[in-house]
């Protein structure tokens, strides 16, 4: 399927054709050419924004990163108590990662072991960033009383960290199970994290 790029940014037409690609035929059979002619360019448009396709596979795991912040930038400004927002944004940087795999699990779990090397060199960066977004709501819970904490930032590394091992990357799309499956599991983790950060 070409797609009319005039009125579309160039780079975000790649991703969007890498990921209908992507979940159509997988990593190993996708091209670069493929890529290319489902974007509506030319194949040297595509070396003008990313160096291959091992690139515009991280760019596009890069991407729904990015949403992923940000919801949790919505969760964090939503004015509801600290504990409510901590626990909707741990459960939701799951659960969009989750939605996201299970629209891709034919050729998510190839994709990620290609693209292992340079996937790793970019999760500290997102998480670091989710952390951080994190740590403004453990703030303000922490000078409302809401939270008993030393160190918000590092809690809320602790958090992200504590979570991970429900995310895509760690576990198969098999592994993960299904939706109500995982949504159990991390809520039942989101709860266990916030009983060791209120105030007593």
């Amino acid at each position: 399927m070409r797609t009319c790029v005039a009125k579309l940014d160039v780079h975000d037409a790649i991703l969007d054709a890498a990921e209908h690609l992507l979940s159509l035929y997988g990593y190993n059979k996708t091209t670069v050419d493929d890529i290319a002619q489902e974007a509506g360019i030319g194949k040297g448009t595509i070396y003008l924004h990313f160096r291959g396709k091992e690139e515009i596979a991280v760019s596009w795991i890069d991407r729904l990163n990015q949403r992923v912040r940000a919801r949790l930038e919505e969760i964090a400004e939503s004015g509801d108590p600290p504990a409510e927002r901590i626990r909707g944004m741990l459960i939701a940087r799951v659960m969009l990662r989750f939605e996201y795999a299970s629209n891709h699990d034919k050729s998510l779990d190839e994709l990620l072991a290609a693209v292992r090397p340079l996937l790793l060199l970019n999760r500290q960066r997102w998480h670091e960033a989710e952390a951080e977004i994190l740590a403004r709501v453990l703030v303000e819970g922490n000078e409302r009383g809401v939270f008993a904490l030393d160190d918000a930032l590092c809690m809320a590394r602790t958090l992200v960290l504590g979570t991970n091992s429900l995310l895509p990357y760690n576990l198969s799309v098999r592994q993960l199970g299904e939706r109500e499956e995982i949504e159990k599991s991390v809520s039942r983790m989101a709860e266990l994290l916030l009983n060791g950060l209120l105030a007593r």
